[in-house]
């Protein structure tokens, strides 16, 4: 057993080891992301109206936003491997309610438990960061949240699949499975380092996220940041369901899936950031991305004339999302030792209130305007983003 200190921690970060991390970390956060491909399924044999069905999508995210809050940091305060192991056990209880559910409540139920618990990954990366060595940090960071970004773009891809070979729910019992075997590689792997003793109580470290939030503005404008680009990647990838699923298109939820595998390069691509951010370049790497992010939308808006035209779109998107995530990330990160699970929760929960937001505004907005107002919706708020940070980045 192992005692947490700075030196000692950057020599159990091996690659490997960093690499399980960005695995179980992507496996993890798939699991709030793989309704969103199969919304009309869940709709059509539930019988919720398509103008409501982004319900789902909001319930994961407001619950995600909860463990943010109640969860992640306990990191800062317990042995953060049995914190891991114990999350993703009890993720697995929830996605077996979710596979099973026989009405929306109890689908509601369980995908409030699957987005509670979901935060574990948020665990994983605050326990990446103090594992790696200062001058790697960002590049660990970036390596961790490539796994991330790919777990949610391959979540829609293997919904889609699974759920053309079997069901919605076989998604469900599959990833339960899955997880429960990552669960059982992490309690061998992961190194076992007991915390100091802490006079803080749990309603104390809770608190305590509230002063963080009030002390370092570095943590607002960055939470501010995350919770606008996230708005729009909900935006873009809760109604993106519904036009290709419509006529003329008349895809596939394996084919709508697929779309999911074109945003993984822009997702590797953005891993760089955090060496950058490491260079004291984060700024200019905001900015840059930001605009990326804006132009994005007009490709985007182009998927009634070409195809390709979207493809493009969705890779610049999630390039330039992933680069202001992980250089938010590098920079929060390299405050405060021990409270970058406390740092990394209240972060994410900006992260998990965009989200919400442009899941539930994106579908209501589709069933008014199409998608051309969702794509004004996104580009709005992609556009607020990129000013937002013109007015703070001094």
């Amino acid at each position: 057993m192992m005692k947490r200190d700075e030196t000692s921690s950057a020599i159990a970060m091996s690659r490997f080891l960093a690499l399980l991390f960005a695995v179980a970390s992507g496996v993890a956060v798939a699991n709030i992301y793989y309704a969103q491909p199969l919304l009309d399924a869940m709709a059509s044999e539930l019988a919720i109206d398509h103008s409501t069905i982004g319900i789902v999508i909001t319930v994961t995210q407001i619950c995600y936003a909860l463990g943010l809050f109640l969860l992640v940091p306990l990191g800062d305060l317990m042995n953060q491997r049995k914190l891991i192991v114990g999350h993703m056990l009890l993720s697995v209880l929830a996605l077996v309610v979710v596979s099973n559910a026989p009405t929306i409540k109890v689908l509601l139920a369980g995908i409030a438990g699957v987005g509670l618990l979901a935060v574990v990954t948020q665990t994983l990366v605050a326990f990446a960061a103090t594992l790696a060595a200062p001058t790697e940090r960002g590049r660990v960071i970036g390596l961790v949240t490539s796994g991330i970004v790919i777990g949610i773009l391959l979540a829609r891809t293997f919904a889609g699949i699974i759920t053309d070979f079997a069901s919605w729910r076989a998604v469900y019992i599959v990833s339960a499975g899955i997880t429960l075997l990552l669960a059982g590689i992490l309690f061998r792997v992961l190194p076992n380092i007991e915390r100091e003793r802490t006079a803080l109580s749990y309603l104390q470290l809770l608190r305590s996220m509230l002063d963080l939030f009030v002390q370092e503005r570095m943590l607002r404008v960055r939470g501010i940041l995350a919770l606008l680009i996230f708005a729009a990647v909900s935006i873009l990838w809760t109604s993106l369901v519904l036009p290709l699923s419509a006529p003329p298109f008349s895809l596939s939820h394996s084919e709508i899936g697929a779309f999911g595998l074109v945003g993984v390069a822009g997702a590797l691509a953005a891993a760089k950031a955090g060496r950058l951010a490491d260079r004291g370049l984060g700024q200019r790497t905001t900015g840059v991305a930001l605009t990326l992010l804006l132009i994005s939308w007009l490709p985007i808006s182009f998927i009634h004339y070409s195809l390709w035209g979207l493809i493009v779109g969705i890779i610049v998107l999630d390039f330039a999302v992933q680069a202001v995530h992980v250089t938010n990330q590098g920079m929060i990160l390299r405050k405060h030792p021990d409270s970058r699970s406390r740092l990394t929760a209240s972060y994410m929960i900006f992260y998990s209130i965009g989200s919400a937001a442009g899941s539930i505004a994106s579908t209501t907005i589709y069933a008014y305007a199409g998608w051309n107002g969702v794509c004004l919706l996104g580009a709005s708020v992609s556009a607020l983003a990129l000013l937002f940070w013109a007015f703070t980045r001094r």
